[in-house]
């Protein structure tokens, strides 16, 4: 408590420092700075400070500190006994009444001992039935009315702490091997048959209330499904149980079971809902149901009917859709496939291979037909465009017959069952050249092997590693004509000796 003096003293400084109450209480060290602003304020409406501070009057009369010391000497001496019957007062302040009121308590409880205080009798007998026993000491404690810990009390007062308090147990006798083996057996059998008898329910249960496929994983379910599931199955097993098969957290089970029991705003849409494709032979999808409840004057949006309609299973059926094919038969009839996958040839220009890829880029397709001779791999020519066309495929024949010309070469020329390859153009330039024309069979890209497996590396190598948005159509064209120049030229084989094709053949002596 600060004297008249010390607090106009502080108004005062407070006053001078411009109401600045850190920079005053850092001078005086003193009060606090709400207790400063106080004495200003109070100093402003009277022009002056009280001498002493008016006296605190008491929080709780004179009746109800007497009604609170009767109540801690009936019932067991207890201080929290006492505040939790009372309501009031605080634990600082009941202990405080009460060495006042009893000087001879040296110590003041505060652990719960039951109401009233027990004759010897009472506490003899407790003490007698605690060694005796069949049940717990908890047990025991609510029956005579006091708590567990008072129990142990008693028998401490009565028989001294050093005394031990027995409970007798029930002594198992040992068993015979063989039938205790049996007893494990059967409970191990009584736990498969519970498992299995729960596994067997959440399946019934998944396809009568959730209508799942029987059989499902019961993973895919939703935390709602797997709440309705447990809510259907909590009369016949144990929460834990199913929590722990369903793998769902206990507090996304009480979450989804609270909005479960809450009403559902959408029951008269869901009813209405069926009935509409019920009465519309099942074929109604979300778009024409939601066009149905609006002609009913109901409007909700396209996010709730999907989702009305996967919990009320209103699935539309649809069709298999057949994989789109291109082939529309045979335009012509196919020659044999005379290599029947021998890729291997003793001299170059005695087996060709042919084929179109295709390559998607930002700025378009782009489309590459070249001849790979199986002697070494060497792309003998090819030819670049944005069509897959006869163009293509006759711009890149001719390039290759150019390259035996006079030689009297007449190789093999194995290309797929594509159109490219049956034009007439095509077959006039190879009679005229008389070259054989063999073919894959149909579906069956293994008879051009080596050609694919070109396709592949090219692939693998130059177009999927790389970045081609901001390439123009010329410019990728450009780039392709260069790696294939790079490959014949450049690349080294390992099945070549570590040389290129054009290597290799200028090692053997010949010609390109």
């Amino acid at each position: 408590m600060y004297s008249y003096e010390e607090r106009m003293r502080a108004v005062a400084l407070y006053i001078k420092l411009g109401k600045r109450p850190r920079a005053a209480i850092r001078e005086l060290g003193y009060p606090s700075r709400n207790a400063l602003k106080g004495w200003y304020l109070e100093y402003e409406r009277q022009k002056d400070l009280p001498a002493r501070s008016a006296r605190r009057l008491p929080k709780f009369s004179e009746a109800q500190k007497q009604a609170a010391l009767a109540h801690y000497a009936s019932h067991g001496r207890c201080v929290s006994w006492t505040m939790r019957a009372l309501g009031y007062p605080g634990r600082a302040m009941l202990t405080a009444w009460v060495r006042e009121a009893f000087p001879e308590v040296r110590s003041v409880s505060s652990r719960a001992r039951g109401p009233g205080e027990h004759s010897e009798e009472v506490k003899k007998a407790a003490v007698v039935r605690l060694y005796c026993r069949s049940e717990s000491a908890a047990a025991l404690a609510k029956k005579v009315g006091v708590s567990r810990e008072i129990l142990y009390a008693w028998k401490n007062q009565l028989l001294g702490a050093e005394a031990p308090a027995m409970m007798k147990r029930k002594i198992k006798l040992p068993l015979d091997p063989e039938i205790a083996d049996l007893e494990r057996q059967r409970e191990a059998l009584q736990r498969s048959i519970h498992e299995l008898r729960i596994e067997h329910d959440l399946l019934k249960t998944a396809s009568d209330l959730i209508k799942k496929d029987p059989g499902g994983d019961l993973q895919d379910l939703s935390n709602r499904e797997k709440t309705q599931m447990i809510v259907a199955l909590r009369s016949k097993h144990k929460r834990p149980e199913l929590l722990t098969r369903l793998k769902l957290a206990r507090s996304s089970y009480f979450y989804h079971r609270t909005r479960i029991s809450l009403e559902d705003k959408y029951l008269p849409v869901r009813q209405a809902m069926k009935d509409a494709f019920e009465s519309n032979h099942s074929c109604y999808g979300y778009r024409r149901l939601k066009a149905s409840m609006e002609r009913r004057s109901v409007t909700i949006s396209e996010k709730v009917v999907r989702r009305l309609m996967k919990q009320e299973a209103l699935v539309v059926p649809r069709p298999r859709r057949r994989r789109y094919s291109s082939y529309l038969g045979e335009i012509s009839p196919a020659p044999e496939n005379l290599l029947n996958r021998d890729f291997q040839a003793d001299a170059p220009n005695e087996k060709w291979l042919t084929d179109i890829t295709e390559f998607r880029i930002r700025a378009g397709k782009v489309y590459l037909s070249p001849i790979i001779d199986c002697f070494d791999g060497m792309v003998i020519s090819w030819a670049i465009g944005t069509k897959p066309d006869a163009d293509l495929a006759n711009t890149m024949l001719d390039a290759a017959l150019e390259t035996i010309e006079g030689r009297g070469a007449r190789p093999i020329i194995h290309s797929d069952r594509g159109g490219h390859y049956r034009w007439q153009g095509w077959l006039d330039r190879v009679n005229t050249a008389r070259l054989t024309r063999p073919m894959s069979r149909k579906a069956s890209s293994q008879d051009n092997a080596a050609c694919e497996g070109f396709f592949g590396r090219l692939k693998t190598e130059f177009f999927y590693p790389r970045d081609w948005r901001a390439f123009s159509v010329e410019q990728f064209i450009d780039a392709v004509d260069g790696y294939i120049r790079w490959y014949h030229e450049t690349r080294i084989k390992m099945s070549l000796g570590g040389r290129s094709p054009i290597e290799y053949r200028e090692s053997l002596g010949l010609a390109t």
